[in-house]
């Protein structure tokens, strides 16, 4: 038994460095922002008619003194390409760049995307998806504004909108660990990862290294995989803050949140080496923990230690997760089920992380 005890002694200590380090992260000071630069909004949309109609005009009331709006019609079949024309005569900031069929061996978002940057009249590029709505007339000025000498990436936020149901508070929980996790390794000057429903970068930079090259045809990685290969502590800043996330549609099945998860951690395994093996740690000295935990319950042994390790992990796990929503200017509002959520997240994790490290070939939607 003093192997299990000492096993989760070990776990907790791995997770005491992660949660301090990320509460050193959150603690740091915003950076002031630079006038902000022009720039080019671009928008994949297959099919987003719906979407694009209440997207459009928060994009048009940014408040930004120079920057266009690039609608990328990927192969839609809806009415997107008609209400595109109509609000291009309407509005001159609007611009349309039609995707009628896409090369073999090549993702069909990538490729929408790609053709995007090439048309974008301006050096910066700041991406969203179609179902998603800036919290702020200010989001774009933002998110802009970090492009200082040498800064070529900027990674935002995007969190989920607030619904009814266990199913979105998971959502949320697991946008925000996600968030922990690569805001706060990009705010420690180490970056691994971006999202694309709030991620900028320059043009030159995607040209020069051929944009998607080396993973052209895999379903999903347009953001973590791109911002994996180019980031550095150098080139990368971070943008938080309540006018500067993103807010997105949230799945209303599990099934459709599963698919959409598997999808998204199927890239993970391109990570560099080092980053797998620190998000690896992580993920296995979290699960771990608990599993030890539960068997010395079981057994009813050493529950001093087990005592004292709840009560650490727990002070740990409300404390980064305050300091992270405030940081990143959304409400916490999980006290009640927080360490239930992160006990969960263990199984959740584990299910899906399995899932998507065997899967060779995933769904889009």
């Amino acid at each position: 038994m003093f192997l299990i005890t000492y096993s989760l002694l070990f776990c907790l200590l791995v997770q005491v460095i992660f949660h301090i380090y990320y509460l050193i992260a959150f603690s740091k000071g915003n950076k002031e922002h630079a006038p902000p630069t022009p720039a080019s909004v671009i928008v994949c949309a297959h099919n987003e008619e719906d979407n694009l109609r209440r997207l459009l005009p928060l994009l048009y009331e940014q408040i930004h003194p120079e920057f266009e709006v690039i609608i990328v019609d990927d192969r839609s079949y809806d009415g997107t390409y008609d209400f595109l024309l109509r609000e291009s005569e309407r509005n001159n900031k609007l611009r349309i760049v039609k995707v009628n069929e896409k090369p073999e061996n090549f993702n069909g978002k990538k490729y929408a995307l790609t053709l995007g940057i090439k048309a974008a009249k301006y050096e910066n590029i700041v991406l969203t998806d179609a179902d998603c709505t800036p919290a702020s007339r200010h989001w774009l000025s933002h998110m802009s504004s970090q492009f200082t000498e040498g800064t070529q990436i900027n990674l935002g936020f995007s969190y989920y909108e607030e619904r009814t149901g266990f199913l979105n508070t998971f959502i949320r929980f697991e946008t925000l660990v996600t968030a922990i996790h690569y805001i706060g390794r990009a705010l420690m000057n180490s970056p691994y990862m971006g999202v694309g429903r709030n991620l900028a970068y320059t043009k030159s930079l995607f040209i020069s290294n051929k944009g998607f090259k080396g993973h052209l045809d895999v379903t999903g990685g347009d953001d973590d995989l791109f911002v994996n290969e180019h980031a550095t502590g150098k080139n990368t800043a971070v943008t938080i803050g309540p006018e500067s996330t993103v807010y997105s549609i949230p799945k209303n099945s599990w099934k459709l949140f599963f698919r959409q998860k598997i999808r998204h951690l199927s890239v993970g395994k391109r990570y560099k080496s080092g980053n797998k093996v620190i998000l690896g740690l992580y993920s296995l000295t979290h699960a771990f923990f608990w599993l030890f935990l539960i068997v010395l319950i079981g057994m009813q042994i050493e529950l001093y230690v087990v005592i004292g390790a709840i009560l650490l992990k727990t002070l740990l796990l409300y404390l980064t997760f305050i300091y992270a929503c405030k940081k990143l200017g959304v409400k916490f509002n999980f006290w009640a089920t927080l360490v239930i959520l992160d006990l969960l997240f263990v199984f959740y994790y584990s299910i899906i992380g399995l899932k998507a490290l065997f899967t060779k070939r995933v769904r889009w939607s």
